[in-house]
């Protein structure tokens, strides 16, 4: 039997996940990466350490920067520095600052709103799962997130402060 193909998302509207963006994944590799280093980090240094481009990292950067993590300093002795310890943001924290907030009601069998009084089959299953995610992953800081499946976190090797 083929599979049914999914229809996307309404406007606004996001598929539960239970997995991290790409996107955030980067954030995350990012700010570990910022943590081993008391200094300014170079943009071009950083990029490399997250197997990205400089143009990718500041697309990854931004919100960290908007939440006030992380200094952006532009030009040539530029780049970015960790204002927050690690410990002091949830891996939540994170996920919601690059990829907005998770509770959204978002039905789990289609792409849209779960109206209240005509919540699906799985509303309440879902419900608890999400928040025992949740829980969780507002309970781990940065600090305590480890390496990734696909790699390890990334360590920077500063040879000289900017």
């Amino acid at each position: 039997m083929a599979e049914r193909p999914r229809p996307k998302p309404e406007t606004g509207a996001t598929w539960p996940r239970l997995r991290l963006t790409g996107r955030t994944y980067l954030a995350l590799r990012a700010m570990k990466a910022l943590g081993t280093q008391e200094n300014r980090v170079a943009g071009q240094m950083l990029a490399d350490s997250i197997g990205k481009t400089p143009l990718h990292l500041h697309q990854v950067m931004s919100p960290l920067v908007k939440a006030r993590w992380v200094r952006s300093t532009p030009g040539p002795q530029g780049g970015y520095q960790l204002l927050v310890a690690l410990a002091d943001i949830s891996v939540l924290d994170l996920i919601e600052a690059v990829d907005g907030p998770t509770a959204n009601n978002v039905c789990v069998l289609a792409p849209e709103v779960c109206p209240q009084d005509q919540i699906c089959a799985l509303h309440h299953a879902w419900l608890h799962a999400r928040e025992a995610l949740t829980k969780e992953l507002g309970q781990m800081n940065l600090a305590q997130a480890g390496g990734a499946s696909r790699g390890a976190m990334p360590v920077l090797r500063v040879t000289a402060g900017l």
